[in-house]
């Protein structure tokens, strides 16, 4: 049966990339300056970046509604689909698998969710993973057997450069981030079970690198098989290098290695000047 693929923009995969992939992307929203914009297709992490410098309140972001992925549902089933497979952000922090999930009462074909209990490109990687083994020619449910072997791999570590931010999401205290401001200490951060949660604080970019090193040679260690690794940013693609050539100076050998741009409407929660570290086992 012909299976359609659809996932959401804080995939942060590109256009065109998705485009290769043959999987359709439905925006979130970004509420920045008075205006409402579309995640990767109206607004950039440049512009959220500068707005703030200049003055502007931090932005806030909004789920896809319903209709929004119904509209994409009917243009999949337009072009043929048999089957729908949707690719979401991380449940525990958007109610976009909500809206995925009621759109799929009234799509035409039958439409399978799947939480990817993460974010960014971690979702892209699952998006990846399913659209290869579509093209092979897969059954759907072992492309959710796979996606969930994967999905149980993965691991993100990431640090932030200023906790504004995350104070304005309620992730941090006021007191924590006067604090952390004043000390220079870079919180570092993961996601456990698709929620966000510190896992430690470094005093300084240099010890901050070195944490999130140690934390992906840990979870390489843990994790055998073939280590595939990206390295995100909020337009600070140097800063991602940085990392990655501290990991393999480490010793630890990986696939991959992309420098990935962090979308909007993740940057709009870690703000600018956040460099991470996406790990999982190839399937």
């Amino acid at each position: 049966m012909k299976l359609a693929i659809v996932t959401d923009s804080t995939c942060d995969l590109s256009a065109e990339r998705l485009k290769a992939l043959n999987v359709h992307r439905v925006p979130l929203y970004v509420a920045f300056q008075g205006k409402t914009h579309q995640d990767w297709i109206d607004i950039t992490p440049r512009q959220i970046i500068d707005g703030v410098k200049a003055g502007a309140d931090l932005p806030t972001t909004s789920q896809p509604s319903p209709e929004d992925f119904s509209s994409a549902y009917k243009a999949a089933v337009k072009a043929g689909a048999e089957q729908i497979l949707v690719i979401t952000i991380s449940s525990a922090i958007s109610g976009t698998l909500q809206s995925a999930t009621i759109a799929a009462e009234d799509a035409g074909a039958p439409v399978t969710t799947f939480d990817s209990k993460q974010a960014s490109v971690g979702i892209g990687n699952l998006v990846e993973v399913a659209a290869a083994m579509r093209d092979e020619g897969a059954a759907l449910e072992d492309i959710v057997k796979a996606l969930e072997r994967t999905r149980a791999s993965m691991k993100v570590v990431f640090a932030v450069d200023t906790l504004d931010f995350l104070l304005k999401g309620g992730r941090v205290s006021k007191a924590s981030a006067l604090i952390g401001g004043m000390l220079n200490i870079k919180p570092i951060l993961a996601l456990d079970d698709g929620k966000i949660v510190p896992v430690a604080r470094a005093r300084g970019t240099k010890k901050a690198i070195a944490e999130l090193v140690a934390r992906i040679k840990a979870h390489a260690e843990a994790n055998p098989g073939p280590l595939v690794l990206d390295f995100l940013h909020v337009e600070d693609p140097a800063a991602a290098d940085t990392l990655r050539r501290a990991v393999q100076d480490a010793g630890i050998k990986f696939e991959g290695g992309d420098s990935r741009d962090i979308g909007s409407v993740i940057a709009a929660h870690v703000g600018p000047g956040t460099f991470a570290c996406y790990a999982h086992v190839r399937p």
